[in-house]
């Protein structure tokens, strides 16, 4: 088993000891034995002034884009950092002023999408300028460090899924964006990282000898999360990316979906390490609560070779091309009275959208982004921490 930077940090707590900290935390933030950090902390006599919790909620009782309604009683004061309008993603400047380190740990899954980082960021850019530390207790990218995929992160589409200038999938720890967003926000920052000990860069989640805890309330399994770049797209399309299921992510439908023509289409573009298996299924909630759609099941099969975001952007063109007009790219799904298709959000521009529109073929759709890929390994090199 690897050791997180929580498990390196209480090897010397030493050293926050006679602190005001504030901590952004969530379920994920444990021990080996899987004590929670703020109550191992507390009884080594660490003192914790606030805990900030992300969207969902400390223990993740929140689906998504809902500001907690409830927080539990743990001996110090507990404030969401989710809210329902754009300023309250932003800590408040009183909620800064009597803390002088802030420790982020909450496990990560890789994709750009993915909020606790975007609130780490926006965390990073309050404290800006103020006498205020922040630590990284670094943890795993469960889909390894070294795969990058997607475009890069256009500065017109930003939102709280878009915050970081990087590709979709990323292959970068929680440590390293932390690391690469000072940088390229050129903040006045002191920022630690307390790195792991242990992982490497060509590891997946398994192969870490952790725990896999549900990060949010659709991030039940470590399959989940490697097909979460692509699938995620759904989020931005009138089509069920399978919340209200037990398996969300892994499987998507909508009412007008004939199951195995769309499977045999996707099939259709070769594309590498993943099968397409037609089904039927009912959401319990979300999008088409109650109905049976049809669909299809994301099967991966090489986990080195599938390529979700590249998988999600197909899908989407061969919905495209079976069920045009009744296909609608979302609005004002991830901005508060936004009007941005969710689509542009999420995929970092409105090329990828205008090419499925227009008909162009997949591959060259996908040759769009390479140059980007190519860019940006380049570059996050020089925020490697690990081999």
């Amino acid at each position: 088993m690897i050791a997180t930077g929580l498990d390196m940090l209480l090897r010397n707590t030493d050293r926050i000891l006679n602190r005001n900290i504030g901590l952004i935390v969530n379920q994920t933030s444990v021990t080996p034995d899987l004590q929670y950090s703020w109550n191992v902390l507390q009884e080594r006599g660490v003192h914790i002034k606030r805990i900030f919790s992300p969207e969902h909620g400390l223990y993740a009782t929140e689906q998504d884009q809902i500001a907690a309604t409830w927080q539990p009683e743990l001996g110090c004061e507990v404030v969401s950092l989710y809210g329902d309008s754009a300023e309250t993603l932003i800590p408040d400047r009183a909620l800064l002023d009597n803390l002088d380190l802030v420790i982020f740990d909450i496990q990560d899954v890789g994709s750009r999408y993915y909020t606790y980082l975007n609130t780490l960021a926006l965390f990073m850019d309050a404290v800006s300028g103020m006498d205020i530390e922040i630590m990284v207790l670094d943890r795993p990218n469960p889909l390894g460090g070294s795969i990058v995929e997607g475009p890069l992160l256009d500065p017109g589409f930003g939102s709280f899924v878009g915050v970081f200038p990087v590709p979709v999938r990323h292959a970068l720890t929680a440590g390293e964006l932390a690391l690469y967003y000072r940088d390229v926000k050129k903040l006045d920052l002191k920022l630690t990282v307390i790195s792991m000990e242990g992982w490497c860069r060509s590891m997946l989640f398994p192969e870490t000898g952790l725990h896999w805890i549900p990060p949010s309330p659709n991030m039940p399994t470590i399959a989940t999360a490697e097909v979460y770049p692509g699938m995620c797209l759904f989020e931005g399309l009138n089509i069920s990316e399978g919340r209200g299921s037990t398996t969300p992510f892994q499987l998507f439908g909508a009412p007008f979906i004939e199951p195995f023509t769309l499977a045999k289409h996707c099939a259709g573009y070769g594309l590498e390490g993943v099968l397409f298996r037609p089904l039927w299924f009912k959401p319990t909630f979300h999008k088409f609560c109650g109905e049976v759609i049809g669909g299809i099941w994301l099967q991966v099969t090489d986990h080195a070779r599938f390529r979700s975001f590249a998988t999600g952007v197909a899908m989407t063109a061969a919905l495209h091309e079976l069920y045009p007009g009744q296909v609608h790219f979302l609005r004002g799904v991830y901005e508060f009275n936004g009007t941005t298709p969710a689509f542009d959000l999420l995929a970092g521009n409105s090329k990828i959208r205008t090419e499925i529109l227009n008909g162009v073929e997949v591959n060259t759709i996908f040759a769009s982004w390479q140059h980007d890929e190519a860019a940006f390994c380049a570059i996050k090199q020089d925020f490697h921490l690990y081999k």
